[in-house]
């Protein structure tokens, strides 16, 4: 069974395509009932229909392939509930021979827009019918603000820049380059806003004209939502709903198509802070800017969605959400620290931040960070605010960096019709058939509390709900979802089961738009050979990373290693093939085989082991493991290597140390970084110059070969790895030993010349043996 070819087909990976009946089967299987999802994934054929959908009236299950039909009654039978429909009238004229898209055995993806938002008279906020709107009518109405009206007109959405102004003269130039290239390309109907601080808050009142002009906050005490708005002159807009003035009053949030010069001009004269105390590190409150951010975008009712952009260069010292003192004597939070309790302004600081997620979520609001700096800057406190609203975090060494430049212009990349490639305010829901229960979802997303009788009383993650809220989401953006079987089974053995997406968000157009994606598997029996059959390990390694990175949040690495280790020995001995007490006849059919070898990588990846990263580092790389797909995900636990050699074409190799040779160049992979490794010979060839030598063409050949795959590998990948070149035995060799399976170690033997690695790690086959070994005690 090709998985890929079916995950191109539905944007899904299920680990297990045959789902047993009973919660003991289910135990069994160790790896649990779960989905992979990709909501927004690019297909080939996808019906855009410009209709509401039609909806289940009990379950609001959208019409789709499952539905039986009766073109004669006019009525249509939910698979979900199997509640009879009548037909919606604009559907009584649909027959045999004139069936809508919805209903095409072929797509199982459908996605409807319903254009741009038409502006109410409110103008701004939501109306009371949406506040007294119920989630379980989520499909029918949104629930959301119609949008902020700018002398009548409805604008876009809003981008608020956070600029931290301690950065040095450099990368405060390469900064404002950027950010004037950015406001450049922004629809004339987006909104901007600008908060540059310091010690202090400053926010820029862009709509005055005559000079520049911008309202102080005290870097040092705690910004409420209220203050912020008060002190703004905002809080007198909840009074003024439906009142255009009220909103030209403020000049905070500018539509560019009015206030491009003052946008320019302000950019434009930011500079760096004055020179700090020596010995000590500069004075940051980038948590109160944050928050100040957040409250002008709260204050202006921009519901249908915005991004506060933080770009800052170093730790905050100063107020809420401060991670280190200023003084240089004081150093910044160690894992062993956190581990240990010891870390003094970490817990605080995580609190602090994990409210304002909550002010994230409520106001359809995304943050972004982009942290460029040698010295970690508090990723690890800012990444649940981050993650929940699914914003974008990178990690670099300078805003002048390629990295950067790459990363931030790629946001900003416009569709075919000139509108950003952007979603905001998204909603994800989730209909099962009854005998399914919804456990929970690891990802980039918040639960909404919304229950009903599909919703199971075992939490997992992000659980208690059928519906869950991101700020934004990209065709890469990825959600693992947990199910579990009722206690009380009804359905029988072959007979179909069916789940299905409904994902809703506002594009940069502001026109809502509903992706509903409808899958069918079966149900078997025990030891049914449909259940190893369809047993997609690939997708089960990936589910069982963000089970592992879960499990960190609350226990030791150390014991989250020994849990894998737990869950791997039970699942060998459950699906191999042996005879008791003799690990020599242990063997695993090919659908299983890889799967060990995963989970060996996984224990030896930066996810698990984080000796080598700091908790900014650490936090950055479970954030992206735990929003990407599946083949991206195994990228980052095993990463790819690839050998050019003059014997032939490129070809993939062994992730080993005994892949390194003197005479080959290998491409190295890890998602976060693409290595081209040079033997040493081609390395001294290369430094002799053979490479320019007409005479050597095929030399020349084979150095371009990686270097133009390396372009190709990476394109499109956001953030953009970092892309290192060196040579055996050099230092930044490091990057490719550190991943590869230590089969010969220092205290192996080996051959004079040949590479080995100094490690006190087990390898893959010592590991495979310590496995099979345990496997059949079982």
């Amino acid at each position: 069974m090709d998985f890929t070819e079916l995950e191109a087909i539905e944007g899904l990976r299920w680990p297990w395509h045959s789902w047993p009946l009973s919660k003991p089967q289910v135990s069994a299987l160790v790896v649990p009932l779960s989905i992979m999802c990709t909501p927004l994934t690019p297909f080939s054929e996808l019906p855009i229909l410009a209709h509401e959908p039609v909806n289940c009236s009990q379950c609001r299950a959208v019409w789709n392939p499952y539905s039986r039909v009766d073109y004669t009654t006019k009525i249509w039978i939910c698979p979900f509930c199997y509640r009879r429909n009548p037909f919606p009238r604009s559907y009584d004229h649909i027959n045999d021979n004139n069936i809508p898209a919805e209903l095409f055995p072929t797509y199982s993806t459908v996605e409807y827009h319903l254009g741009p938002t038409p502006s109410l008279d409110s103008g701004l906020g939501r109306s009371a019918s949406a506040n007294n709107c119920s989630f379980s009518n989520v499909s029918a109405y949104s629930g959301r603000g119609s949008g902020l009206e700018w002398s009548g007109v409805s604008v876009g959405p809003a981008f608020v820049f956070v600029v931290d102004g301690c950065s040095s003269e450099e990368d405060l130039g390469a900064l404002k380059s950027e950010l004037l290239h950015i406001v450049d390309r922004l629809p004339e109907n987006a909104l901007v806003g600008l908060v540059v601080f310091d010690a202090m808050v400053r926010v820029y009142d862009l709509g005055f004209t005559d000079c520049l002009r911008a309202v102080l906050f005290h870097g040092g005490r705690e910004v409420s939502s209220e203050k912020a708005k008060g002190l703004l002159g905002l809080h007198h807009m909840k009074q003024s709903i439906g009142m255009n003035s009220s909103v030209q009053k403020q000049g905070f949030l500018v539509p560019v198509s009015e206030y491009e010069f003052s946008i320019i001009t302000a950019i434009e004269n930011i500079h760096s802070s004055p020179v700090v105390k020596p010995g000590h590190r500069p004075l940051r409150c980038t948590g109160v800017a944050i928050s100040v951010a957040v409250g002008l975008l709260e204050g202006c009712l921009i519901n249908t969605g915005s991004r506060v952009m933080v770009f800052t260069t170093g730790p905050a010292t100063v107020g809420p959400g401060m991670v280190v003192d200023s003084d240089f004597g004081s150093s910044i939070r160690t894992h062993r620290e956190l581990n240990n309790g010891y870390a003094s302004y970490h817990r605080k600081s995580s609190e602090y931040y994990k409210q304002i997620s909550h002010r994230l979520s409520e106001s359809s609001i995304i943050l972004d960070l982009f942290a460029c700096s040698l010295d970690q800057v508090g990723a690890a406190e800012l990444k649940v605010p981050v993650e929940s609203s699914n914003g974008f975090m990178m990690l670099g060494e300078s805003f002048e960096s390629g990295e950067f430049r790459k990363s931030l212009r790629h946001m900003f990349d416009r569709d075919s019709d000139g509108n950003l490639e952007m979603a905001f305010d998204v909603t994800i829901e989730i209909v099962t058939t009854k005998d399914v229960k919804i456990c929970g979802a690891l990802g980039p997303c918040i639960s909404l509390q919304r229950k009903n009788d599909i919703v199971s009383e075992k939490v997992l993650g992000n659980g208690g709900t059928y519906i869950w809220k991101l700020g934004t989401i990209t065709s890469k953006t990825c959600i693992a979802f947990f199910f579990e079987v009722a206690d009380e089974q009804k359905s029988q053995p072959n007979s179909a089961f069916f789940i299905q997406f409904i994902t809703q968000y506002r594009y940069s157009n502001m026109g809502i738009r509903k992706r509903v994606t409808t899958a069918a598997r079966r149900w078997v029996v025990k030891h049914s050979p449909e259940i190893a059959s369809g047993f997609d390990q690939e997708a089960a390694a990936s589910v069982m990373a963000r089970l592992a990175i879960n499990k960190t949040e609350e226990m030791f690495a150390h014991d989250v290693i020994r849990w894998l280790d737990k869950m791997l020995i039970r699942f060998a001995s459950k699906f191999g093939e042996y005879a008791p007490e003799d690990p020599s006849t242990f063997r695993l059919s090919t659908n299983f085989s890889l799967f060990p070898q995963f989970m060996y990588y996984l224990r030896r990846s930066q996810f698990m082991d984080v000796f080598n990263s700091s908790p900014d580092e650490t936090a950055y790389f479970r954030l992206m493991l735990n929003r990407e797909g599946v083949v991206n995900s195994l990228i980052m636990v095993q990463p790819t290597l690839f050998q050019y050699s003059f014997d032939g074409p490129p070809v993939a190799v062994v992730l080993d140390v005994c892949s390194v040779s003197s005479d080959v160049i290998l491409l190295f992979d890890s998602f976060f970084h693409v290595v081209i490794h040079h033997g040493s010979k081609i390395a001294q060839w290369r430094k002799l110059g053979y490479d320019k030598d007409p005479s050597h063409e095929s030399f020349r050949e084979l150095l371009e070969g990686p270097e133009l795959d390396a372009e190709q590998l990476v394109a499109g990948r956001i953030p953009v790895p970092k892309f290192i070149k060196c040579d055996q035995h050099s230092s930044q060799a490091r990057f490719l030993l550190a991943k590869l399976n230590p089969s010969v170690t220092q205290n192996s033997t080996y051959a004079e010349g040949s590479e080995f690695i100094f490690t006190d790690d087990i390898s893959l086959q010592v590991f495979i043996e310590h496995l099979q070994a345990l496997a059949v005690q079982g």
